[in-house]
């Protein structure tokens, strides 16, 4: 497809943005640790290795654009020296779950709470993950319809543990802890209600250059608020757990 200069300068902008977020997320995470307690340092480590993965993948995918640019042509679909879009898919499938056990082990629930919840939410997340990408490649708006009411049974299944499961072990967290999980849930809810948006493009008329620029457009930003906010959103929950404990702040 052709790409104006315009669309192509913004594109190649939002890639390189997305990258140095992540990375930079991923170096203010590994450094903060010394900051909270060591039962919360996990959530961290969890939160540095989503933005990492991420980055590693952002790389990819400016390359991908790169060399399938040639005059502004992007050269888009599954042959050799097309613009990637697994790249993507691949990363959500190893970020997303993690996004999930971060929640879990900032708020340090018991051994058996959080085996449990975790042994929900990671099989859940992988299968939304998994089911959306085939609807994602599908070139019928049939299959994009099947496949994304496919993929959105999963995450109504994790929205219920968040909001229900994991809403009765909010009662017994430190003042503020309980508003800010609150905020960090609807902050997942926002950011993941990008991708079927840009998904479901073509449904809404939306295609050819202006389909393909909004949708990498609208992940990039899903990424960056779903990963680096979110994991400085968990850098702020373990600092308040930390000062709650008696942690005093020598930085």
């Amino acid at each position: 497809m052709q790409l104006t200069s315009s669309q192509w300068s913004t594109l190649y902008n939002m890639f390189s943005f997305g990258l140095i977020a992540m990375l930079a997320c991923t170096v203010y995470t590994l450094v903060s640790q010394s900051r909270v307690l060591p039962k919360y340092r996990n959530a961290l480590v969890l939160s540095s290795m989503v933005t990492f993965i991420a980055g590693y993948h952002y790389f990819r995918i400016f390359n991908s654009f790169i060399d399938s640019s040639e005059a502004g042509m992007v050269k888009v679909g599954n042959a050799q020296g097309s613009f990637n879009e697994a790249y993507r898919y691949v990363d959500w499938v190893l970020t997303v779950p993690l996004l999930l056990v971060e929640v879990v082990a900032v708020l340090a629930l018991a051994k058996a709470a959080a085996s449990s919840l975790t042994g929900r939410l990671v099989p859940a997340a992988t299968a939304m993950i998994a089911l959306g990408y085939p609807g994602e490649i599908a070139t019928d708006n049939g299959s994009k319809i099947l496949w994304g009411v496919l993929s959105t049974i999963p995450f109504l299944y994790i929205l219920y543990v968040l909001f229900v499961e994991l809403g009765k072990s909010l009662e017994r967290q430190p003042e503020g802890v309980a508003a800010t999980v609150g905020r960090l849930r609807l902050l997942l809810i926002a950011t993941w209600g990008v991708y079927p948006i840009s998904y479901l493009f073509p449904l809404l008329g939306i295609e050819g250059t202006d389909a393909f620029m909004y949708r990498q457009i609208g992940y990039t930003v899903a990424d960056v608020l779903a990963k680096c906010v979110f994991g400085l959103t968990i850098y702020k929950i373990a600092r308040m757990k930390s000062a709650a404990e008696g942690m005093k702040d020598d930085h």
